[in-house]
């Protein structure tokens, strides 16, 4: 994360450095995205077969070498112009940077990966403790890689590159020597001799309409569409609404990281310790509606802190908790799946939130973009009731054709 945070806030400026268009800086934002949409699922079905420590190194190898040639896209773009169009340098760059990005995109299954890792060597109940603590790690890398990636790009838009490539590849070394296998060698016996789960996205879909599973990916995605709504739309609502300059946004988005990294790392272990998960998903489904709602409302900066508490602190708490519940859900060797199509739904919202978010704050302003999104989480909790709630079901086995 400290490597994809050097990079992403850059990308548009590096982008703009050959010509590109508003419109092509935007499909090249979402690429990476829509790339994780597809790959995602299948790293997770494929670390379920073979392994969490195999997939994993070729989803860091394939970022190392995503981040390569983001780097080299200047010089590789000049290559290919000599090649074929000496008059095409900007096409080829830019062609270059996409595929960067839709590579490293499609090998992306690490985040998902490395959280049925956690679900390997973690029992129900400490479960989501362990996913917060990765959460936190992961909000604490998105901190500092945009800070230390500002720094860098006074030397050049690819410096960043460079560093997010370095970072990949002590990664990688890091999981060849260093992390063990979590499948242990019973688990390996045990998938051996059963029907294994297909890779195939016929057998994701069928996974999804499970009765038990298929609800709760549902409301991750309705929690997670909502709140990057707001996030992907929070930069600039700080400046037309809240009237604060580039600096005072980046110290609330590091108040905001800040408090995740809290909330994750600690907040998640004793919360899990005191209540049930069902009770903390409602409380904190609430507490995400009521933030929206004060969001929508908001004029000022020291209300707008106050706002964050509960809205940020409800979508965090409700990601992870959520992921927890996915994994307790399916049978051991089914884990990497789904979480493989969590992050792909985590995918979809950021491709459709951004646009649709910067539509509203653009046409109607934050305060009927938070009513729209306060509804939203309105209706998920009266999904929650009835799907997950009052619902008290076993774990689901998979069959043939999963």
């Amino acid at each position: 994360m400290t490597g994809f945070g050097l990079i992403m806030p850059l990308l548009p400026y590096y982008a703009e450095q050959f010509n590109a268009t508003p419109f092509v800086i935007g499909l090249l934002v979402a690429s990476f995205a829509a790339a994780s949409l597809l790959g995602a699922p299948l790293m997770g079905r494929f670390s379920d077969r073979y392994g969490r420590r195999p997939i994993l190194l070729i989803s860091v190898a394939g970022t190392f070498i995503g981040y390569l040639f983001l780097g080299f896209a200047p010089s590789i773009g000049h290559i290919l112009a000599g090649l074929f169009a000496s008059h095409a340098v900007n096409t080829f760059t830019i062609g270059t940077l996409f595929f960067s990005r839709i590579f490293d995109g499609f090998t992306a299954g690490n985040i998902s990966v490395a959280q049925a890792y956690i679900s390997d060597v973690t029992d129900e109940m400490d479960r989501s403790r362990g996913l917060g603590v990765i959460g936190a790690a992961f909000g604490l890398g998105y901190i500092i890689g945009p800070a230390v990636g500002g720094l860098l790009s006074r030397g050049g838009y690819s410096h960043p590159s460079f560093a997010a490539a370095i970072l990949a590849f002590l990664n990688l070394i890091s999981i060849f020597f260093i992390l063990p296998e979590s499948l242990t060698d019973e688990r390996r016996a045990l998938i051996m001799h059963q029907q294994p789960p297909s890779i195939t996205y016929k057998a994701l879909a069928t996974a999804i309409r499970r009765p038990k599973v298929g609800p709760l990916l549902l409301l991750r995605f309705l929690i997670m569409l909502a709140y990057t709504g707001f996030w992907s739309v929070f930069a600039l609502f700080a400046q037309s609404k809240l009237k604060l300059n580039l600096q005072s946004t980046g110290f609330v988005m590091a108040y905001i990281g800040f408090y995740s990294v809290l909330v994750q790392g600690v907040g998640i272990g004793l919360l899990t310790r005191r209540f049930k998960e069902n009770a903390i998903i409602i409380t904190s489904l609430w507490l995400l509606f009521l933030g929206l709602v004060g969001w929508s409302l908001t004029s000022n900066l020291p209300v707008m802190l106050l706002v964050i508490l509960p809205l940020s602190g409800g979508a965090w708490t409700l990601n992870t908790i959520l992921t927890s519940a996915i994994t307790k859900a399916v049978q051991p060797d089914e884990i990497g799946g789904m979480l493989g199509i969590s992050a792909a739904s985590d995918s979809t919202t950021r491709m459709v939130a951004p646009a649709f978010g910067g539509f509203m704050l653009g046409n109607n302003g934050a305060w009927e973009l938070g009513m729209v999104s306060a509804s939203l989480i309105l209706l998920t909790i009266l999904y929650a009731y009835w799907r997950i709630i009052l619902v008290n079901e076993p774990v689901e086995p998979h069959t043939a054709d999963l």
